[in-house]
């Protein structure tokens, strides 16, 4: 039995996430926005007969000329994306053809909806996380709760972030031992924002934007949930505890042994 693109794992799995952050609270209203590069086997499965062609960007990055990529749509509810998909609306989500010059649409959108506000950041952080690591696939971005308000009670960067969420919860420094990087407040949706979410993805996989939310970057859906679950969980037990808190949490002696002993190579900047 032939599957349909809108039917494949892919698209399921992303509908799926986009389902479970919602129900996290990390996704109200429109929130949000998610991206993955297609492989081939997904790619094989796309239908032929459409081609809708924007001319939006310059400066495409050259990684990524050719790669077609699943991403949701701007204004797309992740509460309803599931719902919607399962009854043949397809109009929250589509896949895009990098050009040199922009996009093609060859797979959804349909109705004229387009990609996502933040589609740059996603371009920019899909290249700089691919010059990094070849298995790099993933973009993730939602407003998860506890991540966000951390960001009002730190100074805004890598350190004064990363540093006692690494203490406050001892899985923290073996999920993310290159640390959380954390941009100062900087307005969504803009190149700006993109160019130094890109700039911070040299150094990590996470990123913070300051009174707004977190990003993601990894290998698939499952990789980056993980990765925003364990700094939301993190920044929660630092803040539950702050006010009752009789213990430091890990030294810096402890995260070091934990290194040592299960091979993790800590961002050892943060603990400058």
């Amino acid at each position: 039995m032939t599957v349909s693109f809108e039917q494949s794992k892919i698209v399921v799995d992303l509908i799926n996430t986009t389902y479970d952050m919602w129900k996290k609270g990390w996704d109200e209203s429109n929130g949000g926005n998610i991206s993955i590069i297609l492989n081939e086997d997904n790619i094989d499965m796309l239908p032929s007969d459409k081609n809708s062609n924007f001319n939006e960007f310059n400066d495409i990055p050259e990684n990524l000329i050719g790669k077609y990529i699943l991403i949701t749509a701007s204004g797309s509810q992740f509460r309803t994306i599931k719902s919607r998909i399962s009854t043949g609306i397809v109009e929250d989500i589509g896949v895009i053809r990098i050009k040199r010059e922009g996009y093609d649409v060859v797979w959804g959108f349909e109705n004229n909806h387009k990609p996502t506000s933040e589609l740059y950041m996603h371009l920019l952080s899909h290249s700089t996380r691919l010059a990094q690591d070849n298995n790099h696939r993933v973009v993730v971005h939602n407003h998860a709760n506890n991540a966000t308000a951390f960001s009002h009670t730190v100074e805004p960067n890598d350190s004064a972030y990363t540093l006692p969420l690494w203490k406050i919860l001892t899985e923290s420094i073996v999920v993310f031992p290159d640390g959380v990087g954390v941009l100062p407040w900087e307005l969504p949706g803009t190149l700006n924002i993109g160019l130094k979410t890109a700039e911070k993805l040299k150094r990590c996989r996470i990123v913070v934007w300051t009174f707004h939310g977190i990003l993601a970057t990894g290998k698939n859906f499952q990789d980056c949930f993980g990765l925003i679950e364990t700094v939301d969980k993190a920044a929660e037990l630092y803040m539950l505890t702050n006010n009752i808190r009789k213990f430091e949490g890990l030294t810096v002696d402890n995260i070091k042994e934990v290194c040592d002993t299960l091979g993790v190579n800590p961002r050892e900047e943060i603990f400058l």
